[in-house]
């Protein structure tokens, strides 16, 4: 018997389709003449927690960390033992296996996963399932793959998942505990491989936002006659012209006034200096891969990525267009022969501006998405050879099919051809330069109006006909004012597309040039479902029509505790590199992971500094040398700050303002010892707060010591001395002072304005750190 294992039941339903039949259902299988097919729910194998390899690790506790476990445990999914079971079965009475996962990394894995985990020794085949239409499914059936040769996929997924729990449970463990010895009992701080670079790219514009300061420039133009007509011109000052910034843009409003008035002067001929025609050529766009789908939907529709993946998959299931998940611009030069079926549906699809369009088609044309060196697993989202009927679609249905469309007929078109003209004259001394395009052929921007005509703009109107050493006049000039301005803030599909193109936000300068060919941080699959985490979350807020993504004061505090190497994309955007090296053979995962061993073994020792800055964490320094401190409006997050009536610490994390510049006094030194424990508040209370606090009700004020000072004297051990008593005011509130504390954790100092005020600070040679 061979036996089909789908990933979802939808597949396994499309596959039963096209093999002999009838087709006969049982619960949770198919069977036919030509096999059975079988299906998964996804992952129906989930990765063992921490508690699940040792009942100790139920307790999250600083000693215990990193947890790596020695043998990887996989448990059946809630929910999913029925149908494991009926797998289990089927595997068992099979002789042939053939998988039947999606073609890409997480495909992979979900079924042989399985397999591995019953111990299967029977021959596994793949079929790579590209598209559900009959044609194309009947065209993989007959195109079976040995499994093994998708080995290194498989290992590259597994890395993947088990960096993810190595990070995940490691470091949300390490840095939540560090946080709560601080003082913060209900704060949770989730820490993922990829999804904190990810918020840290949202804190990090926004901090350089609200730092930016707008600063006006000024260009300067002049209109030039030539025998054959005028045209405009930009003035180009020199590197030494003062009032130039370091962009080079003229800031100085009074030398450029000055300029205009001397470029008015007589005398006015010039001479073109030089003068370049170039005939240029633009290639066809590639069709597209999901990443680039959801950043063009995006702009164009104002789509999520999540509702383009979504609807994408509709259109999949619909047999109307090929695998989504896709992450491949190119297309395979078997399905060359398609081109005319396809072309020929588009024809009759009711969508008015793609049935134009396929009247100019040429079939013949190969354009350079035809590779089949660019192609893996997948191939790119193209429609297939069923045909659409547009008003059978939803709406986004209908303007994603659009798309999809359009980027395919475009390989059928010309090129785009046109005549770059560059000028530059020389007038008064200085170089004034000019730009335009002659189009020859329009060829696949036929289909881009709107697109075309901006590039046309950008590129300036045609120029006269010249040549080098011609005389020119001077007719006019003129200042235009302008303003720097601040980034813009990221939209779901503008962070996708930093996601994908990571390479811009890394720190190191010398991983910039390597990483620039890299796929970026997250998968096609992923990415758009980790943006809708971080908000679900309520560590991004999406506001406004364009629905720009603001970071929360939560987000802020996540990525203030972080080390750089968590929170800038640098080593998560090299882990991706590898992990698709390993995909093609290069790497292995034992090497892989001992990488993400040691590197949790060092954030893990790093999490105990995070939060030993007395009054709270020091943001990093995004943007500039500023530093920055809570606002004097908010309690900044101390140590602890208990609630007098309930004799809890409580702190909450809306208390956080990291954003308003700080005198850099007002930092303390990292702390050297543990943060006090809840015996150490305990004392500290009975030293300056009331005597005890037992069930009394909440309405009531505790009884505070009349004499806190006296009371210390008599039970303070080690305490300063009576004649150090007031050299130490406290800096947080600025009426008690400071007192050595010999507390259950180490030596702290506390100030005698508690519990009013919570501040204590770190204990040096016998003195606060101040």
């Amino acid at each position: 018997m061979r036996l089909y294992i789908a990933e979802k039941p939808s597949v396994g339903r499309e596959l039963a389709k096209i093999l002999p039949g009838p087709v006969v259902r049982h619960d949770g299988y198919l069977v036919t003449k030509g096999g059975v097919v079988t299906w998964l729910f996804g992952h129906i194998l989930r990765q063992a927690e921490p508690a699940e390899y040792d009942a100790r690790y139920r307790f999250w506790r600083a000693e215990d960390l990193p947890i790596l476990p020695a043998h990887w445990k996989l448990f059946v999914a809630k929910g999913c033992e029925k149908q494991f079971g009926i797998v289990k079965g089927l595997i068992a009475r099979a002789d042939e296996i053939v998988h039947g996962g999606d073609p890409d990394r997480e495909g992979q894995l979900l079924v042989d996963e399985v397999l591995d985990y019953l111990g299967n020794q029977k021959p596994v085949r793949r079929i790579l399932l590209n598209a559900l239409d009959e044609k194309s499914m009947k065209k993989a059936n007959a195109d079976l793959r040995d499994n093994r040769d998708f080995f290194n996929l498989k290992q590259s997924a597994l890395a993947r998942a088990r960096a993810d729990w190595l990070i995940g449970m490691n470091l949300s463990r390490a840095y939540t505990l560090a946080a709560r010895r601080a003082g913060h009992k209900k704060l949770v701080l989730p820490v993922g491989r990829v999804k904190t670079p990810t918020l840290a790219l949202v804190v990090r514009r926004e901090r350089e936002i609200e730092h930016f300061r707008s600063v006006d420039y000024y260009t300067l133009k002049a209109v030039f006659a030539h025998e054959n007509g005028t045209f405009t011109a930009q003035w180009k000052p020199r590197e030494t012209q003062p009032g130039l910034d370091r962009e080079g843009r003229l800031v100085d409003k009074t030398a450029a006034e000055a300029a205009l008035r001397a470029f008015r002067e007589d005398p006015r001929e010039g001479r073109i200096q030089s003068y370049q025609k170039t005939k240029k050529q633009e290639l066809q766009p590639l069709p597209f891969s999901l990443s680039t789908l959801q950043v063009l939907a995006g702009k164009r529709y104002g789509y999520a990525p999540q509702l383009v993946l979504d609807t994408a998959q509709k259109l999949y299931e619909k047999k109307l267009t090929t695998y989504p998940r896709s992450d491949c611009e190119y297309l395979p030069t078997n399905q060359f022969g398609d081109a005319k079926t396809i072309c020929g549906n588009l024809a009759n699809c009711g969508d008015q501006s793609i049935m134009s369009w396929t009247q100019s088609v040429d079939t013949s044309i190969r354009s350079r998405a035809w590779n089949d060196k660019k192609i893996s697993a997948h191939h790119a989202i193209i429609p297939t050879s069923v045909p659409a009927k547009m008003e059978r679609l939803t709406q986004e249905e209908q303007n994603l099919y659009h798309l999809i469309a359009r980027g395919y007929l475009a390989q059928f078109y010309p090129v785009h051809t046109y005549d770059q003209t560059k000028i530059d004259v020389l007038y008064h001394g200085e170089r004034f330069a000019a730009s335009g395009r002659t189009e020859r052929d329009a060829g696949w921007k036929v289909m881009y109006s709107k697109e075309k005509k901006k590039a046309d703009e950008d590129e300036g109107s045609a120029l006269p006909p010249m040549k080098k050493g011609d005389a020119v006049h001077f007719s006019r000039g003129s200042m235009k004012t302008s303003a720097t301005k601040p980034p813009v803030r990221f939209t779901p599909s503008t962070l996708l597309a930093g996601m994908k193109e990571i390479h811009k936000y890394v720190k190191n300068p010398e991983a910039k040039k390597q990483l620039k060919d890299v796929y970026g941080i997250g998968t096609e699959a992923t990415r758009a479902t980790i943006i809708d985490d971080l908000i679900r979350r309520k560590f991004l807020k999406a506001t406004g029509k364009k629905k720009y993504l603001v970071p929360t004061e939560q987000a802020y505090l996540l990525i203030d505790a972080l080390p750089d190497e968590m929170t800038y994309p640098d080593e998560t955007a090299i882990w991706e590199d590898k992990l698709h090296s390993m995909s093609e053979g290069d790497g292995t995962l034992e090497d892989f992971l001992a990488g993400q061993i040691a590197f949790t073994k060092k954030l893990c020792a790093k999490a105990g500094a995070a939060f030993g800055l007395a009054g709270g964490i020091a943001p990093r320094q995004v943007l500039s040398s500023a530093s920055y401190e809570p606002t004097a409006s908010r309690c900044p997050i101390s140590r602890a700050s208990r609630n007098p009536a309930a004799g809890r610490q409580t702190v909450s994390s809306a208390s956080y303002t990291p954003r308003r510049p700080a005198r850099p006094s007002t930092v303390a030194a990292p702390r050297q010892s543990s943060a006090p424990t809840a015996e150490d508040w305990a004392e500290l209370g009975d030293l300056f707060g009331p005597p005890a606090y037992t069930s009394r009700p909440r309405a009531d004020k505790p009884k505070y010591s009349a004499k806190p000072m006296e009371q210390m004297k008599r039970q303070a051990k080690g305490g300063a001395k009576p004649a150090d008593a007031d050299k130490y005011l406290c800096p947080h509130c600025r009426e008690g002072h400071l007192r050595r504390i010999h507390g259950k954790n180490g030596v702290f100092w506390g100030c005698t304005n508690y519990p009013h005020c919570t501040a204590t600070f770190d204990d040096a040679h016998g003195a606060p750190v101040l």
